[in-house]
């Protein structure tokens, strides 16, 4: 069984231990960042003898862990791993090496890594240890937990996803800017677990000087992961620098990164001084240039999903550009009348060939509101 030369075929129990596996690589949700979210699990003579998932970047891959917990009973044995084990140096040593010196017998990999710096070289290097391979074991599953990793590496941008809370006719605040709050409790708890998967949570201007709104995650310690909640990148898209030193979110722990597109020297020491940093991007078709702002973040603040938490004109400034790649539409019971504010802002859509289709992903109660998460047909 091979990485190469035609699809492996796999067995139920093949199946069963990866599904194991990728159970295991979801407990690093909220904390694997910014590497990939991995298990692995370990069978010897139809025995679970060692499993692990990647926890912190810098610590030991889920491979190693598992090693090290099935020890002599490693050899022989089959690796169930959601993502290629890696075959180079970088804050840890190589996997492969770790699997080679076990002496494990075969390797079974949901997908292959998307780094360019494995891209099927894992797999290769342990083929030529004389080691069995197959890859694409629930292939689907394992992308997708890791969609946001894929999307760094292949296309060098995080994954988007924008959040929305609505009333039932389609509002988002009243004609006066009141928002808060439409959704329950529940909703607003769900939205944090969502922030807390995030390396970055971006608003608008209009939304700091509406809401002086913190982004941070707050729920409650007994759902922390171990070393507790992790704050995400804080980022305000301010194209005329005009954020004020004591905006909220510059108080508080993490950090705020004020992305404009003005040359205001003076200005962008006091926020420093303040707290936040600031950085200047080239001017766009939505004043700060969305594109540049996310190369930005998956390169240097090696992000792989963003959270967009604002109004309608940000909102609809990231979908008109075609770069959101999934809607998180929050629903509450009641009705806030037309004269309501709307979920986006799309000037030009005058046609019924000119709309923007979705595909709804998933419908679920969240306490007394909806959740809809929806794809938009077109991204970039």
């Amino acid at each position: 069984m091979t990485a190469g030369g035609g699809q492996p075929e796999f067995s139920a129990e093949d199946r069963s231990y990866m599904a194991r596996a990728l159970r295991l690589a979801e407990r690093g949700l909220y904390t694997a960042a910014p590497n990939p979210r991995v298990g692995c699990v370990l069978v010897a003579a139809g025995e679970v003898v060692g499993e692990a998932w990647h926890e912190r970047a810098g610590e030991p891959h889920a491979e190693v862990l598992a090693l090290r917990q099935a020890g002599e009973r490693a050899r022989g044995a089959t690796a169930y791993v959601t993502l290629e084990p890696c075959c180079h140096h970088g804050r840890t040593p190589p996997c492969t090496a770790a699997l080679m010196a076990a002496g494990v017998a075969r390797v079974v990999v949901a997908m292959a890594d998307p780094n360019p710096r494995v891209a099927g070289g894992g797999l290769q290097a342990l083929e030529q240890a004389g080691i069995a391979t197959g890859c694409g074991l629930l292939a689907a599953p394992a992308e997708a937990l890791n969609a946001g990793f894929v999307l760094r590496m292949g296309q060098g941008r995080p994954l988007v996803r924008c959040k929305l809370a609505m009333s039932l006719d389609g509002r988002t605040a009243m004609a006066s800017g009141e928002s808060q709050w439409i959704t329950g409790d529940a909703a607003r708890a769900d939205v944090h677990r969502w922030r807390a998967r995030s390396g970055a949570v971006i608003c608008g201007l209009g939304t700091v000087l509406a809401d002086d709104p913190s982004l941070t995650v707050r729920l409650a310690d007994v759902e922390a992961p171990h070393g507790g909640w992790r704050q995400p990148l804080r980022v305000v898209l301010d194209p005329r620098l005009s954020i004020q030193e004591n905006a909220r979110m510059l108080r508080l722990p993490g950090r705020t990164l004020v992305a404009t597109a003005a040359e205001d020297r003076e200005q962008a020491q006091r926020l420093a001084a303040a707290g936040a940093a600031v950085l200047r991007f080239p001017e766009g078709p939505d004043a700060v240039d969305l594109r540049a702002l996310l190369r930005y973040l998956a390169a240097e603040e090696h992000i792989n999903e963003v959270l967009v938490e604002t109004g309608a004109t940000l909102s609809g400034a990231f979908l008109r550009s075609g770069l959101v790649d999934e809607l998180l539409l929050y629903v509450a019971p009641h009705l806030m009348g037309d004269g309501a504010r709307g979920l986006f802002h799309l000037p030009g859509l005058e046609r019924m060939d000119q709309r923007i289709g979705l595909e709804i992903t998933d419908v679920r109660a969240v306490g007394s509101d909806w959740r809809i998460t929806a794809k938009p047909r077109c991204t970039a």
